[in-house]
């Protein structure tokens, strides 16, 4: 189960220190982790001393950078310019006096059967409270994404329908090109049924040849988009990927449009009397 951070921070606990060990942490500067993007825009490295205030103008807390952590591939930070620092939960909340309360907070569980108990017992706890599953969040907050994914799904049968219309009309205009080679095949005693078969095979190997062109273009454009966005956005998220799925998919349907492209170009040419194909 996880429910959203408090302030866009994650906290982490303390474990509880010897009198002595307390005093001299209390002593020494405290430690906090900041986001790469955060410590690449302010020049900011492991073992720097900061000051940092809940205003411009309020008192500061002298930490030290111990950490830079990587950020997610999160899809709901990409358009967002927020930094990300994480500090211990006392050390935050006496630097912003919010006192001994939290909006939100995540609770990890081993289990199904440990989440369901751990949101009854939230539940009710008292009126107010209320738990939810990551899950439960993700689908919420995932509506927009749904759209864009359906409107990129228009889109691709849209393009689909238009590329199989195309391929239809060149390969018409291709094998109508041939007329002449037909002919002759004809009139050498070459059977019509052999000439069909002749231009579906050779549609079907330049159909094979069109699919792995198009796979590894597809595969080389993903990779590019990917390095430029990514380098864009400062985040570690793939913006476009290419599964075994979808290329299964793009193969088959364009072994499947070349293959019936051809088959019925070739039947609308053998159809015809040689003497016809050759103009007289």
């Amino acid at each position: 189960m996880l429910l959203v951070p408090l302030l866009a921070l994650q906290l982490a606990v303390p474990p509880a220190a010897p009198p002595r060990a307390a005093a001299a942490a209390a002593a020494a500067p405290r430690t906090i982790a900041i986001d790469e993007r955060l410590a690449a825009d302010a020049h900011l490295r492991v073992g720097d001393r900061l000051v940092v205030r809940a205003s411009p103008t309020g008192l500061g807390d002298t930490v030290v950078v111990g950490a830079i952590v990587r950020r997610s591939a999160d899809p709901s930070e990409v358009a967002r310019g927020e930094y990300r620092v994480l500090m211990h939960l006392d050390q935050l909340q006496s630097l912003i006096g919010y006192g001994d309360r939290v909006d939100r907070f995540a609770v990890a569980t081993a289990g199904a059967a440990a989440t369901d108990r751990a949101l009854a017992r939230i539940n009710d706890a008292a009126f107010g409270f209320q738990a939810y599953r990551s899950r439960d969040i993700a689908v919420e907050t995932s509506q927009t994404f749904l759209v864009v994914s359906r409107f990129h799904r228009a889109i691709g049968v849209i393009t689909i329908v238009a590329s199989a219309v195309f391929l239809l009309c060149i390969m018409l205009l291709k094998v109508d090109e041939r007329r002449r080679d037909v002919a002759a095949l004809r009139l050498m005693g070459i059977s019509s049924a052999t000439v069909l078969k002749a231009i579906v095979l050779e549609a079907t190997l330049v159909a094979t040849a069109g699919s792995v062109l198009g796979v590894g273009i597809g595969v080389a454009a993903s990779a590019l988009v990917n390095a430029h966005y990514r380098g864009v956005y400062r985040t570690p998220l793939a913006f476009t990927i290419v599964t075994p799925d979808v290329v299964a998919f793009a193969v088959a349907l364009s072994l499947g449009l070349g293959v019936a492209a051809g088959f019925f170009a070739a039947r609308r040419l053998t159809r015809v009397h040689p003497l016809v194909l050759f103009g007289r």
